[in-house]
């Protein structure tokens, strides 16, 4: 026997009636809906006939039960104030405009439902196995979906409530998560989806369907039903837009938003760190209740790449490790380019070229080059090297969105040499002076250590001295990653994340980006898309602050 299972139609007669026809028109024999019937769209009552005249057969979600209790709350089981509040909003308008009929049909209904179809034994459940409001995500780990399976015990069990399908085999368990037909998936698609389970033979297997139906006269039904429009936006667009903090790490990662706007504080702003607001302070455009994490000061829209991880210099506090001695590493001049146009492409604002010391690339400038044509660009450099070969078409940039930046980490030559290797402080004086001649006056980062604090004031007027304006300059503290074994800790638990590709593959962040010193911080090896790596940086965003509720600082390499 071929059945088929879907999951709430949250007050979307559309979708329910498009469910019936593409189910019977597959050759479904029986069909079910496995509850949760108002909630979301507006007009509820509508799902009724459908029910009753396609003989759909129904368990009872946590929503039909409330509605038919009268309760003041759906019972979804949402715990911040945020998703609770816009789940009261659906809920009173659903409540104050269900049939009281319809309400006490639903109160008819069991809350599971279990028999055995060509002899496998399915068992049909709203939220799961252990509760009515249980959410069962596909992310739990493997002992949750035993104790979940283990608890029925039946051949199948179809289960719904987290509106997000899936299917996957648990020891001798076919479990599937049917979706919902109330919304969409959270994919970027219109479409919703439901399940058909084929059942001949005792060896039951499921598909999950997508399903097209008018959503465009759901969308008008909820505008004209007075419903707010971020309720409407997810119908049109196929992102959620309310309820986003029940989402687990890995779902929430997936779709389009991830944070209530409430959540973003006006004081979490990298203003204080020496080079004012830019791009990165976290400003989100837009008037919606929610946002991507990528953009804001969470999770900055800017780019590190490592051009190469061998080094002129061997200072004995580099948090990638880099050295003359080092593997270079060195990133081809195709990848570059190509990573580059990916990044407009995955709507990066700003780029960030580091290493090792990138003017030891052989196609330095010619990266610069492509670079500034397509995004505003930081390149990091020790400013030792740049006269004769390497520096050859430099000038011909001044007049592009290139900033340099260097370092200098004392107001003479003994603090700064003493980590960086004798002459250096000289040398990167002279360096400094021929940026500001070549009109590409560049921006100082001052490594504080207990050797050279005291003398961040005189650095200041020294780089006064030389032209430089104070917005120039910015003291980032020392951290314990790579050569350095004191400073600051840095983990992805404690700090932002700011996207790093390096030839290994992608990083947490750029002062962890030496795979073999910081493997903690590595993501994903080479060829892995940005958009991949976006997604891994935000699941693991939000692994790291449901631990223990906290949210990351920023931890500044740069602007």
């Amino acid at each position: 026997m071929r059945i088929a299972v879907s999951g709430g139609p949250y007050a979307n007669p559309y979708a329910l009636q498009a469910f019936v026809d593409d189910a019977r028109a597959r050759g479904c024999e029986r069909l079910f809906c496995l509850g949760d019937l108002g909630g979301f769209g507006a007009d509820v009552n509508a799902l009724w006939p459908i029910l009753a005249d396609n003989d759909v057969e129904c368990v009872a979600g946590n929503y039909d039960v409330a509605i038919a209790r009268g309760d003041t709350d759906c019972g979804c089981g949402y715990r911040d104030a945020k998703d609770n509040e816009y789940a009261q909003l659906v809920y009173d308008h659903t409540l104050a405009t269900t049939r009281r009929d319809f309400a006490a049909w639903m109160g008819t209904l069991a809350t599971e439902r279990r028999e055995t179809i060509d002899g496998v034994d399915v068992h049909m459940v709203h939220g799961s196995t252990l509760a009515l409001n249980d959410f069962w995500w596909e992310s739990l780990p493997e002992e949750q979906h035993r104790l979940r399976a283990e608890a029925s015990g039946a051949d199948v069990v179809l289960c719904t409530h987290s509106g997000l399908p899936w299917q996957r085999q648990v020891a001798d368990t076919l479990v599937v998560n049917v979706g919902v037909l109330g919304k969409p998936a959270n994919d970027g698609r219109r479409e919703v989806w439901y399940a058909i389970l084929d059942l001949d033979g005792g060896r039951p297997t499921a598909e999950l369907v997508p399903l097209s139906y008018d959503w465009r006269a759901q969308a008008a039904s909820m505008r004209a039903a007075g419903l707010p429009e971020i309720f409407t936006e997810t119908i049109e667009t196929g992102w959620w837009t309310t309820c986003l903090e029940i989402l687990p790490p890995r779902e929430r990662s997936r779709g389009r938003f991830h944070l209530y706007r409430s959540t973003l504080p006006s004081g979490f702003r990298p203003a204080d760190d020496g080079w004012g607001e830019g791009a990165s302070a976290g400003a989100v455009e837009g008037d919606r209740p929610v946002v991507p994490l990528f953009g804001t000061a969470y999770f900055p829209s800017r780019l590190w790449v490592y051009t190469n991880f061998h080094c002129n210099l061997a200072c004995d506090y580099c948090a990638v490790a880099s050295s003359p001695k080092a593997a270079p590493r060195t990133l081809p001049a195709t990848d570059f380019h190509a990573l580059v146009d990916e990044a407009v492409d995955a709507g990066f604002t700003e780029l960030y070229v580091t290493g090792g010391e990138p003017f030891l690339h052989p196609d330095i400038v010619g990266l610069l080059d492509h670079a500034t044509t397509r995004l505003p660009t930081v390149v990091m450099t020790n400013a030792m090297l740049l006269r004769g070969r390497r520096a050859a078409g430099l000038t011909a940039l001044a007049g592009r969105k290139l900033t340099v930046q260097t370092s200098l980490d004392g107001a003479t030559p003994a603090a700064h040499d003493a980590h960086r290797g004798a002459g250096s402080w000289l040398r990167t004086l002279d360096g400094i002076r021929h940026l500001v001649d070549l009109g590409l006056p560049p921006r100082i980062a001052l490594t504080e250590t207990p050797d050279n604090t005291h003398e961040i004031p005189a650095v200041a007027e020294l780089l006064a001295g030389l032209g430089l304006p104070a917005g120039h300059f910015a003291v980032r503290p020392l951290l314990r990653r790579g050569l350095s074994e004191t400073g600051a800790e840095i983990g992805e638990d404690s700090s932002i994340p700011e996207l790093t590709v390096t030839a290994d593959g992608l990083h947490w962040h750029p002062a962890g980006a030496d795979l073999a010193t910081s493997p903690d911080l590595y993501l994903a090896p080479a060829g892995t898309s940005l958009a991949a790596g976006k997604e891994l940086v935000t699941e693991r965003f939000f692994t790291a602050r449901l631990n223990d509720g906290s949210l990351p600082r920023p931890v500044h390499c740069a602007v």
